[in-house]
Order: structure tokens, then sequence, then C-alpha cells
């Protein structure tokens, strides 16, 4: 047994931030984790599916657009079984990176399952099943989710899979159908699509990416449409089997009408996550979707035991909880510190046009009845996305009609998940249309898209 001033339960980007920060302050951190340093992001989502992605992207150029470029490639193949160990060996590395990190800030780093006892108590038990006792004056839980499967299609790690099993296939699969267009399902379309798999992608609600901006969504299907990708929006599956060859889906729209079935080799469930709790976590209060209550100090309904991360709800990103992370250990050990709650914060899709956004959509600042302006601008204008031969898609800033404040920022083309932390930086800020505008935006970059855009809200727009 050994006594510390934080226990971290859980090792991704919510519970090794919150461990190096508190160790940071000088405090004595265990973090327990019972699969690898960096947990599901940095193993078996965020990091490996974007180098996956890199390299579809960079197939999908060669083989399609070789020419455009003035180059003639014979025999362009792929190793699919190097595509996946590429993506594989960058998350070893940067899980070996966190390891360093806890050694070189003296966190002890505990493998195993960690769960609440009595009295400050946090037990662990081992991959051989034997447990251990330690105690610790706070408990942070950052345990986060999986993902959630269908009760009539359960995983089955071959025909029937889930993102973490997506994205180590053996063989590419010929076909494949995706259950869900939000973030996971659209970037592994992508991916797979790229590489010549048909692919077929099924949502309920009446667009992809359905949290984005309409505007946004609707580019982006009729962009990967073109990949050959097949929607099939507004659309539920009602009926689901596997076969010998593969899975057969019956499918129906939402709101009623006739059946049709469709037949893969594989099924990608992409419908959502589930909380992974604690064990003994009956002692904690949970929402009415499972996940862990916290106040405005990140606190549980129990004292000293604090929960960040997916583990307490939408929405699901690694950023948004290794904020929270810093913002509950920064108020953990200083009362006067007044810890934030996440309110605005970017949001990124992988795929080839990229697709990034903050703040509001414009449909939502119709719904609140807000008095806002509109400023565009396409990429098809921009000198440095037609120098890069990448002119795909536009820029939309939404701002407020009386004072220019931003409301929100939506990307969709090149760059879109870099270009969008300049829109966060100045709604942190909260810079006006005026400031954007009076911030000179180096020549030629795809960055003076936002600049443009801002201008074009209220008619001040040069290159369009």
């Amino acid at each position: 047994m050994a006594s510390y001033d934080l226990i971290v339960i859980g090792g991704g980007p919510g519970g090794y931030v919150g461990a190096i920060r508190a160790a940071q302050l000088g405090k004595k951190v265990a973090c327990i984790e019972n699969d690898r340093a960096g947990g599901t992001c940095l193993n078996w989502g965020c990091i490996p599916t974007k180098a996956l992605l890199k390299n579809a992207e960079l197939y999908h150029t060669l083989s399609h657009r070789a020419a455009e470029f003035g180059l003639n490639i014979e025999g362009l193949s792929y190793d699919w079984e190097k595509v996946i160990g590429r993506s594989r060996q960058v998350s070893d590395k940067l899980a070996g990176g966190i390891e360093f990190l806890f050694k070189k800030n003296k966190i002890d780093y505990i493998r195993g399952t960690g769960g609440l006892a009595a009295n400050g108590k946090v037990e662990v038990i081992d991959a051989e099943g034997k447990s251990e006792i330690h105690t610790a004056a706070n408990v942070l839980i950052a345990t986060g989710c999986v993902s959630r499967g269908l009760p009539f299609l359960p995983f089955d790690g071959e025909k029937v899979v889930g993102s973490k099993d997506a994205m180590t296939m053996k063989t590419q699969p010929k076909s494949i159908v995706i259950i869900g267009a939000g973030a996971i399902g659209i970037e592994f379309a992508y991916f797979f699509s790229s590489y010549g798999t048909e692919v077929t992608v099924i949502e309920m609600m009446d667009r992809i990416l359905p949290v984005e901006d309409s505007e946004v969504s609707a580019a982006l299907q009729k962009s990967l449409a073109k990949h050959g990708i097949k929607f099939h929006t507004s659309t539920k599956t009602a009926a689901a089997e596997t076969t010998e060859n593969g899975v057969r889906l019956t499918i129906e729209p939402a709101a009623g009408g006739d059946q049709q079935t469709i037949e893969a080799e594989v099924c990608l469930v992409a419908v959502g996550v589930a909380p992974v709790l604690p064990k003994n976590a009956e002692q904690l209060k949970l929402t009415d979707r499972g996940y862990i209550e916290t106040d405005a100090r990140y606190q549980t309904n129990i004292p000293n035991v604090f929960a960040v991360g997916d583990i307490i709800g939408p929405p699901w990103l690694a950023h948004v909880a290794s904020y929270e992370a810093t913002q509950a250990i920064e108020g953990m050990f200083d009362p006067k510190f007044k810890p934030k709650k996440v309110t605005i914060f970017p949001g990124c899709t992988y795929c080839h046009p990229e697709v990034a956004s903050i703040g509001l959509t414009e449909d939502a600042c119709k719904e609140k009845k807000l008095d806002y302006r509109v400023g565009k601008f396409p990429f098809a204008a921009s000198g440095r996305a037609l120098a890069v031969a990448d002119a795909e898609g536009f820029v939309k800033v939404i701002f407020d009609k009386k004072h220019g404040e931003i409301l929100g920022a939506h990307i969709i083309g090149a760059g879109a998940t870099e270009l969008i932390a300049e829109m966060g930086l100045a709604m942190t800020l909260e810079a006006t249309n005026e400031e954007i505008e009076a911030t000179i935006h180096a020549h030629p970059t795809l960055a003076e898209a936002i600049h443009e855009a801002a201008g074009d809200a209220y008619g001040h727009a040069v290159h369009i």
C-alpha cells in the first residue's frame, strides 16, 4: 500500500494530463491504466487513425491526380500490412513518450484496473487478478468510453467491428457498410474508399456530420460521393445478421417506408460511445445516460473524488478532456481557483477535405433568433489553395450583427483542422470582425481565407 496526494484512474488525454499537472504542482501522484499510457486516443483513436488517413490521402493523390502534378507513375501499389503497421508504430512511439513523461515528473505508473474503495482508498487489480489497495487525498476518474454496439448486431471483431478493430484489419475488405456518419464513421469511410473498398454509409439523421453546419455537411457529402461512397441518410437499420460471406442489413427510411437490403464483407458500427465506469461506481451519482455527474469544480457526489473527459459525457474529444483535467487539478489544489466548464471548443473531422468548426452553426443562430451576419470565402479564390492544387471547400464565419462578435466558424478544406485554432483564439479573446480584418495574414496562405471571410460579412472582402 502507498499513499498519494492524487491517484488518477485512467491514462488517456484526461488522465495523464491531470497527473502531470498535479506533479508539476509538487504533488505525489499515481496514474492507473489497464491498457497503455495515452488511453484510447493515443493507442486506438485520434493518433493512429490520423496516420491511416495520411496514408490514404497520399495514395489517393498519387493514384488519381499524379498527372495533374506532371508525375507519371506506373505500377503504383500498396502494402496493406505496412499501411496498418505504420499507424501502430506511431502509437507505440507516443505511448513510450507518455511513459517517459511519467518518469520525468516522478509519477507512479501502475498497470491494472482501478476502482473506488472506501475512505479515500483506490483498489488496483492487475492482469493476473491480484488486488492492491492505495490511499489518496484526492482521486481523479478519467476512464473514458468505448464504442457502443447495437443490440441486434453485436461486435465479433471480424464481420462486425468497432473503430478499434477497423484500424487493425489484417486484410482489406472488398466492401464495408458503416452505420453512423459522425466523425468516426466518415473518417473510416474516406480511408477505406481511398484504397478501393466499396463503402456504404447509413445515417439516421438527415445529413452526414449532423453536428456540423448544414452547408459544410452538404459540401462534404458531395465531395465524398465523388470518391464513390454511397450514402443513405434519414435511414435506420431495421434488422441485421451475419452471413457466411459477411453481413446483411435491412434498412428503411427513418420516417418509415419501403425496406431494402445491403450486404458487405464487414460492418463498422460507429453510432457513438458508452461510458467505462470504474469498479464500485454505484457510489457515484450518474446522469440519465450513465455518465458521472460533476459540479462546477469537476467534483462528484463523493468528496475529493473528481471526474473529467469522456466519462462525464459529451463532447467526447481528447482536447476537451485535457482541458477539463487541467481545470480540475488547479481547482483541486487551489481553493481560490475557479475551474471553467467547457462551453466553446473546436471539433475536427480528418477526412479529405477536412472539416473543422467552433461555436454556433447558422441553424443554431436561427433557432436562437440571433441577429447575425455571415461571411464566406471559397478556397477556389485562394492563391495558396490553387497553388497546392487543393482548392475545394470554404471558410464560413458567423458574426453578431450589432457588435461583430464571432458566434461561430466553420471550415471545410485543406488544413481546416489547423486553421480553426485562429478562430478558437479569437473567440477566447472576444475578438470581433474588426480585429480579424486588422490582423495581417501572410500571403500566400490558406489562413487568408479567414481574413477574407471576415471582410465578406461586412462587404469588405477584396478577392471575391
